[in-house]
Parts: structure tokens; C-alpha cells; sequence
């Protein structure tokens, strides 16, 4: 399927609602830089797709900063509680950290990140980045189909825990499902943003606000107070990237997952697609190519379980996982004709994510990705504030010999992670990308890279283009299960099948991801190009340009 796609020579943002796009255009034509747009967009998000993202989430950025002529990243995820207690759990019995209920939550922080980005490159006023999200939370947006089947299902999750009443008082109000068109305010997330405009996004963690979410945090059984949000802090990053077929690619260095995709890459670099395959709006026409995807990443999600986590804590060997030795040995491993008999275990981290892109008229760009992880998170959310809380936290590992093993003041290792695409010999971004999708994010990106470069697709046929990904069966298994959406290419499962892979089939729906990209035509605005902008059709979003 053909993703939306529009043009424009001023401005463009994609993501997963239209009107998150439509707030940040309007951003844009007011003046904004790309980080004001990007930041509109993200709280318009945190209303009308709560599903995915919100306040009480974290987020990753990468920055093209067309004046200073150079990329710059931003860490704004939330770190362990200082009381946080590996031991004491497994003590309590525990051999995971629960998905949903407090013990899975990390400190917020995206908020963080917002006000750090704003204060660097920011051009408009908080009320004018935040006017859209607040009129759409006060006077009310409407339900649409995926929000209101994820509230039904995460509802179902919660059962009866008291820090569930929450989650029912504010979605469920009359103990029913939402109808699709339904107008829905949000009155405390209002006045929540509307304390953000007034008195600065760090009033989030460091004003009365901060207080009330930290009660909020502690009235649902959560280890978490003032102190813990007071000392929340971002964290400047360059980021790392690797050369695949003339093409950087560029991410968020660790505890974000980028690593893997970068990985996966330099290992397909040492593999090539056969001779005549094709990439079509069906994908790839050979099943050989899609069978190499699919066991690059088995063995790199086994490298990241092995190193992944917080550099701050244990030293992540960034330079050995992405050198040329390393990948060679990788790709050494894969049998082109048959599935690898006894793939490693590995765990599954949460999901339940956004990303979006911004360009605007000065060639700046943004690519910001943005999470509650598990949809809804933790499902713990405070009524007061209309904050709910993300399940990052569960991503830890109660194993003390994990590098990802949970300590206190510790970030999680993170399925999320921005791109963007930069052309050998070119300074300037080429594409800006960017997916939800959990573990299967690093998978997305690089199935998008092949199909620009190897392929030669255009961006809304690589987006919209089927997709096949394999998980672990199990949250901690061997990754063996291959799921599928869309209409694949003649023969392609047949044979992936006789070469031992176990197809499943999922709906076009965004269970395997959405994938947004925004192309810098012969350089973008600040080269004299223009823009090119695609949405995923599996989303309910729509492509925004000027």
C-alpha cells in the first residue's frame, strides 16, 4: 500500500494523528523553529493518542542544527527511583518487574526534554506551542477506532488493582467503552498544560505541579517522591551512526536501542540482496533477502541483551559492536538457505510508542520519539494531573548479571530510538525517519533503509510496503516467531516457510510498527529543495506540509 504523501518547500511534519501534524504546522507558519513544531506536536499527541505517548513518558531527539551545521542528541528518559531495590523484589519473589502497577515506574522524562529543547533553539512562546494541545484536551477531541479499542484492552489488563481507579475515572467515566466520534475532554490534562504555558515546562519536576505528580506517583503504591523528581535531569549526546552502501546512518547512542539497528546494518553491509530481486509497494520480491533480515536480527538482539544498558552504570562497548571484525563474525553465522537451528534467548522490552519528524523553512530537523511504553504504561494514572504514568521500569532486569539489571538512579535500556539518513558527501540530513514498534523498532529501520538504498523505493513505498519482523516467543525465549502484515510479494512466504520460518499473520494495523518519514529533496528548504513528507497507512496519521 501506498503511504499518504505530500510535498511542500517551507515546512513538513509527520505523525500519527492529523491533529498532531496540524498543531505543528500551524507552529511552523507562525514562525516556529522545528523543535517549537516538534514539541506542539508531541503534547497534541499526548491528548488525543494517550495510547502511545503522554506526559509521564520519556523521548529521545536527534537535531539537525542547520546554523551550526551539525547533529545533536537528547536523552530524556527517566531514570529508577532512588529507592528502587533489585534484591528486595527477588526477595518478594519476584523474577520480573510486573508490566503494569507502580514497581514499572521510571521518572518521566520527556517534560524534561521539552524544556531543554526549548530553551536551546526555541523561536515561539509556550502558549503557542502548547495552545493546541490545551484547546483539544479542554473542549474535547474525538474518539477514534485505535484509542478506543486500546482503553477496552487495557482496562481488561488492569482487573481490580486499586491503583487502577485512575485509569477507569478518567476513560471509562460511565463503566463503558468509548464510541468512535465521541468528544472527549481531558479538563485535568488541561490545566496541566496550561500550568506548563504559565510557569515553564520545568514545573513538571521542580514547581507545585512536580509535588502533585509525586503524590500522584506515591498514592498508587510507588516508591517514587519529590526528591526523585527534582533531581531528574536530561542529558546532551552525540550521536553514533554507521556507513551502509554510501548511506549514514545516524542514532541515539545507548541505553537507547539504536545500537542494534546501526549493527544489524554494518551486518547485511557484508551480505547483498540477490541478483534481480526488486522492491515493490508488495516488498521484496525474494524471499532470501527477507530471510537475511530476519537473521541479522536474531543475533544482534542477542548482542543487545548481552550489552545494552545504562552507560552511566556499566560501560556499553559502543566501538567493538559496530566494527567491521564483529560484523563480519555475525554474518558468518547466517545460512542463506535455512533458519538457525537454536537461536539465543532474549527478552522482550516494552513498548507502545510515537515518533515524529519536523523540517522546517531553515532546513533545521527534528526526530523526536516519545513513549508511555505497553500503550497506556504502567495504568497507573493520576486523576489530579490527568498524568499517566509509563511502565519503562519493567524493561529492567532483576538478574544482577544483566548490564540492564534494575539499580537504583539507573535508566532502563530503551527500545527507543530517533533516526536519520545523511547521503555520502552530503551535509545535510537526506531523510528523517523514525518508528514505533517495541522491540521490532531496530528491525523497521533497517527493513526502511534497505528499501531506499537497495531497493531505490520511494519513501511513502518503503513506509507503506509490507513489513516482516521476528520476535522472541515469550518474554524471555528464543526470537523464532515471524510476524507478517500485508499483501507480501508472489511465493515470498511460501518460501520463507520451506526455509523453517514460522509465519504469523497480523491485521495492517500498526501491530508491526508505524513508520513516518520526511525527505530532504536536493537538500531541503536551506539547499533550495523541497520536502517530501509520508505517514504510515497503518496509522491515523496524516503528512503536513507548507
Amino acid at each position: 500500500m501506498i503511504a499518504p504523501f505530500a510535498r511542500g518547500a517551507r515546512g513538513a511534519v509527520v505523525a500519527p494523528h492529523h491533529l498532531a501534524t496540524t498543531a505543528g504546522l500551524a507552529v511552523l507558519a507562525a514562525g516556529g523553529h522545528a523543535v517549537d513544531a516538534a514539541i506542539a506536536t508531541n503534547a497534541v499527541l499526548a491528548v488525543v493518542y494517550p495510547n502511545g505517548c503522554g506526559l509521564g513518558g520519556d523521548a529521545f531527539w536527534l537535531v539537525w542544527d542547520e546554523a551550526a551545521g551539525e547533529q545533536v542528541g537528547l536523552n530524556g528518559s527517566g531514570r529508577a527511583a532512588a529507592a528502587a531495590d533489585a534484591a528486595g523484589l527477588r526477595d518478594r519473589g519476584l523474577e520480573r518487574i510486573p508490566l503494569r502497577g507502580p514497581l514499572g515506574v521510571t521518572i518521566p522524562g520527556a517534560v524534561r526534554s521539552w524544556a531543554d529543547a526549548h530553551r536551546r533553539w526555541g523561536r515561539v512562546s509556550r502558549d503557542a506551542v502548547l495552545a493546541a494541545a490545551i484547546e483539544h484536551a479542554s473542549a474535547g477531541f474525538a474518539m477514534w477506532e485505535g484509542l478506543a479499542g486500546a482503553i477496552e484492552r487495557t482496562s481488561a489488563s488492569l482487573g481490580a488493582a486499586p491503583w487502577a481507579t485512575g485509569f477507569e475515572r478518567v476513560w471509562r467515566p460511565e463503566r463503558r467503552p468509548r464510541k468512535p466520534g465521541e468528544l472527549v475532554p481531558l479538563p485535568a490534562l488541561a490545566e496541566t498544560l496550561r500550568t506548563l504555558a504559565d510557569e515553564g515546562f520545568d514545573a513538571f519536576y521542580d514547581g507545585g505541579l512536580g509535588e502533585r505528580v509525586a503524590l500522584g506517583l506515591a498514592a498508587a503504591g510507588g516508591d517514587h517522591d519529590i526528591a526523585d523528581m527534582r533531581a531528574h535531569r536530561s542529558d546532551w549526546t552525540t550521536p553514533i551512526s554507521t556507513a551502509y552502501r554510501g548511506v549514514r546512518s545516524t542514532t541515539h547512542p545507548p541505553n537507547s536501542s539504536g545500537i542494534v539497528a546501526l549493527q544489524s546494518l554494518n551486518v547485511l553491509g557484508e551480505l547483498s540482496p540477490p541478483a534481480g530481486a526488486q522492491f515493490t509497494e508488495r516488498g521484496w520480491s525474494d524471499a532470501a533477502w527477507i530471510h537475511a533480515l530476519l537473521e541479522t536480527a536474531k543475533l544482534t538482539l542477542a548482542e543487545r541483551d548481552g550489552h545494552l544498558g545504562d552507560p552511566s552504570f556499566r560501560d556499553v562497548p559502543v566501538g567493538e559492536l559496530l566494527s567491521t571484525v564483529r560484523a563480519r563474525d555475525l554474518a558468518s553465522r547466517i545460512d542463506p538457505r535455512r533458519v538457525a537451528p537454536d537461536p539465543a534467548p532474549v527478552r522482550m522490552l516494552v513498548g507502545g510508542t510515537i515518533w515524529l519528524g519536523v523540517v522546517d523553512a531553515d532546513g533545521n530537523a527534528v526526530s523526536l520519539i516519545q513513549s508511555n511504553a505497553a500503550g497506556f504504561g504502567s495504568g497507573v494514572l493520576d486523576p489530579v494531573t490527568g498524568v499517566h504514568f509509563q511502565n519503562r521500569g519493567s524493561s529492567f532486569s532483576l538478574d544482577p548479571a544483566s548490564p540492564n539489571v534494575l539499580e537504583a538512579g539507573k535508566r532502563p535500556a530503551h527500545s527507543l530510538m530517533p533516526t536519520m539518513l545523511f547521503r555520502e558527501g552530503e551535509r545535510r540530513p537526506w531523510v528523517v525517519a523514525g518508528s514505533m514498534g517495541g522491540d521490532i523498532q531496530p528491525q523497521i529501520h533497517v527493513q526502511l533503509v534497505s528499501a531506499l538504498v537497495d531497493g531505490r523505493a520511494g519513501i511513502a513505498t518503503a513506509v507503506g510496503a509490507p513489513r516482516v519482523a521476528v520476535e522472541p516467543d515469550g518474554y524471555s525465549a528464543p526470537p523464532v516467531v515471524v510476524f507478517a502484515d500485508g499483501d507480501l510479494a508472489p511465493d515470498v512466504e511460501a518460501e520463507l516457510a520451506a526455509m523453517g520460518h514460522r509465519i504469523a499473520r497480523t491485521g495492517f494495523d500498526g501491530s508491526l510498527g508505524h513508520e513516518h518519514a520526511i525527505e530532504l529533496v536536493d537538500g531541503g528548504p536551506a539547499a533550495g529543495g523541497t520536502l517530501a513528507a509520508t505517514t504510515d497507512p497503518r496509522s491515523p496519521g496524516l503528512p503536513a506540509v507548507r
